[in-house]
């Protein structure tokens, strides 16, 4: 509800996405992308209709049980960020490795954050780094457990073009050669065109998808997901 009406964020959307897929999800400011995003990773839930990720229907799960499976299979980037503010860098990224109990947390949290271009800052809290260092920080934690499937939020947004790339390089290595695959939102019109796959949004509804003619056994399967509110 927005002002007291039905506000239509995303309209008959169907698409699958298979397991390894590079996606670019684009269109305009106000075309449901980041609401798209956030259905897929299962932090909304649609008004009508479903989405399945690896097999599981996210829209018959209890909030506790979509939390449990972004644990186990999911990495998100934030568009703003969601650091915890108490944490240092370094520790940020420690945090999903330390709830899974992970050996060598604090190693693989250091090399993650060497590899986005932050290893004087790790010891800094969120306040004392700028926007995209806070950004790279995020794109550092999405990374620390291998996700399965990495959704991200304008990853490149806040950062100056040499960084950008140095980015696109650990999504890449992740997409190749972890086999993880990667939907990310971009109003990167290059970051875009080095995606194996384009999904093209315009007023809640998919006007191109380059992708269209895959498969149907895929990681993730919004099958009919029709959202009315915001």
């Amino acid at each position: 509800m927005s002002g007291g009406q039905k506000l239509a964020v995303l309209r008959d959307v169907s698409f699958t996405i298979q397991e390894g897929e590079f996606v670019a999800i684009v269109g305009p400011s106000g075309s449901g992308k980041t609401t798209l995003l956030g259905l897929l990773a299962g932090l909304d839930t649609p008004t009508h209709g479903s989405v399945l990720l690896d097999e599981s229907d996210l829209t018959r799960l209890s909030e506790n049980d979509r939390a449990r499976l972004r644990g186990e299979k999911v990495g998100f980037v934030f568009q703003t960020f969601q650091l915890i503010p108490t944490l240092t860098a370094l520790e940020n990224v420690q945090v999903p490795l330390e709830l899974r109990g992970t050996a060598g947390a604090v190693e693989r949290a250091r090399d993650l954050i060497n590899r986005v271009g932050l290893s004087d800052r790790g010891h800094h809290f969120p306040t004392q780094l700028s926007g995209g260092e806070q950004q790279r920080v995020a794109i550092a934690r999405a990374f620390a457990n291998s996700p399965k499937i990495l959704f991200a939020d304008e990853p490149t947004g806040n950062l100056d073009h040499v960084t950008g790339e140095r980015i696109f390089d650990l999504l890449h290595h992740l997409n190749a050669d972890e086999g993880s695959t990667i939907v990310l939102v971009t109003h990167d019109s290059n970051l875009a065109a080095r995606a194996s796959r384009v999904i093209r949004l315009l007023d809640g509804a998919v006007v191109e998808d380059t992708g269209s003619s895959a498969a149907t056994n895929g990681v993730t399967t919004p099958h009919a997901t029709r959202v009315t509110g915001s």
